[in-house]
């Protein structure tokens, strides 16, 4: 029987939205100080880079890590674990300039990114039926609000405060949250039996550890380095996926995973996560190129930072309106729309890119359909899962979305530093650059909206009813 919460359902939403906005700032806060860092740090500019990289890392083996713990052992319990592994690693951060102590901290804020998939299947099992898909699709949706707005925050500390603000603010919003969770989240006693699958959870840390250095360390390190890392992580996956499909108590539920309404749905947060990021990442850099480019428009830090900022508010807005249209049409539905209007946005990028009015247009229209994508996800995993799966099943969907955004950083990478132009000993990527990222992000969002077709169309139906009363 489920323990009924004591907090009124919003305020239990209200504690962990405040988390899941929070963890997915604590990621984005370090990108407007990577120009700065190696003159701070004393280091290369590859170095400073793992600051980004082993963020990724340790989110993309934790997510799934932790999801599955907290099915096993208590939602709450994990949630409250990671919440300190963020606030661990604001404290690194926030005292310290040595390049060493700032990439341990940033792993341990890495491994916070499971806030999101543990928030979503405690409002699964504590809320009234009615309550579940709006608030699921809120909380989903603090993955992209709290990127959104953590970018210009940051701009703002680092031109107008020291840049270690950004940690200590952090980790008193970290403290709260904690707080916040011990007093109004109760814990769930959904729980799945079994032992902790150690060896599945070794086995697909060191896929996703291959996997991702050489996604995202492909346009810096050697050829041999970056085969050597894809053949190993092909390697393991048919020795991990053969060990899965035996175990009495798998990490990954694989014949779960391959229902065509689990297998497609992540297959598109997997594009629509490259599709967001692209936005995020073009726009930050488009508005500062230098005037003599013919197109840049030479702004500031600040500037750039704040042209994110009306899609962030179109995230927060648009997240209950993906509910509404989730619980009139289906979530399949919602989620085609979304891929459709990611789309429609990076067309409108197409020709918008000569003015900041134009630029934030486009990019908030592309936000806006990654707010219904992301509230819709979690909705078609919960849908196709069992209860005693939630965590684990959207560990596994935000790790996806995870792997596409490391895909597009690289591609992008690739893409503004291959297509340049110059002047006078200086160089900028071409315009022609950002049009490229642009079609092939709005590609990224039209293969979404197709594979959301090969989801199998279900009529709308509430979270399963819970047992006793509120």
């Amino acid at each position: 029987m489920t323990l009924r919460p004591a907090a009124h359902p919003r305020l239990i939403l209200a504690a962990l939205a405040f988390c899941g906005v929070l963890v997915s700032i604590s990621q984005t806060i370090v990108v407007p100080l990577l120009p700065e860092l190696p003159r701070i740090t004393n280091s290369s500019a590859a170095d400073v880079s793992w600051l980004i990289t082993v963020t990724l890392l340790t989110g993309a083996v934790f997510t799934p890590l932790l999801g599955r713990a907290g099915d096993m052992y208590g939602k709450r319990r994990v949630l409250l674990i990671a919440l300190s592994s963020m606030v661990i690693g604001s404290f690194l951060c926030a005292g310290s300039n040595d390049l060493t102590v700032l990439i341990v901290g940033r792993a341990f804020q890495g491994a916070a990114v499971a806030v999101v998939p543990l928030g979503i299947s405690i409002l699964r099992d504590e809320l009234p039926p009615r309550r579940v898909i709006p608030s699921i699709a809120m909380m989903s949706s603090t993955l992209g609000v709290g990127a959104a707005f953590g970018i210009p925050a940051a701009t703002l500390v680092v031109q107008y405060a020291n840049w270690h603000t950004m940690f200590w603010i952090t980790l008193g919003l970290g403290l709260l949250d904690i707080v916040l969770v011990l007093l109004i989240v109760p814990e769930s006693a959904v729980r799945t039996s079994g032992r902790f699958d150690v060896i599945g959870a070794v086995g697909l840390s060191a896929f996703l550890v291959c996997l991702l250095l050489a996604v995202s360390k492909g346009n810096s390190w050697g050829t041999a380095e970056i085969v050597g890392l894809y053949v190993v992580a092909a390697a393991i996956v048919p020795l991990w996926g053969w060990y899965e499909l035996r175990t009495t108590s798998p990490l990954v539920d694989l014949r779960v995973s391959a229902r065509p309404a689990v297998l497609f749905t992540n297959l598109a947060a997997l594009l629509i996560g490259f599709s967001f990021y692209a936005n995020s990442l073009s726009t930050a850099q488009l508005v500062q190129e230098p005037t003599w480019t013919g197109y840049g428009l030479g702004e500031s830090i600040v500037v750039s930072g704040l042209c994110l900022l009306p899609g962030g508010v179109a995230m927060v807005l648009l997240s209950p309106v993906s509910a509404r249209i989730s619980a009139a049409r289906g979530p399949r539905f919602t989620l085609a729309i979304a891929s459709v209007l990611m789309a429609a946005g990076y067309v409108v990028r197409l020709f918008t890119s000569g003015n900041v009015a134009g630029i934030v247009a486009g990019a908030t229209v592309v936000s806006a359909g990654t707010a219904v994508a992301y509230s819709a996800l979690p909705a078609l995993i919960m849908h196709a899962v069992p209860v005693t799966e939630t965590a684990a099943a959207n560990g596994l969907n935000t790790l996806m979305r995870t792997i596409g955004s490391a895909i597009c950083s690289t591609i992008v990478a690739i893409v503004l530093a291959g297509v340049t132009i110059s002047r006078a000993g200086q160089v900028a990527p071409a315009l022609s650059a950002y049009l490229i990222v642009f079609v092939i992000a709005g590609l990224a969002a039209v293969v979404a909206a197709g594979l959301v077709l090969l989801i199998p169309a279900r009529r709308p139906a509430p979270v399963p009813v819970e047992v006793g009363t509120t």
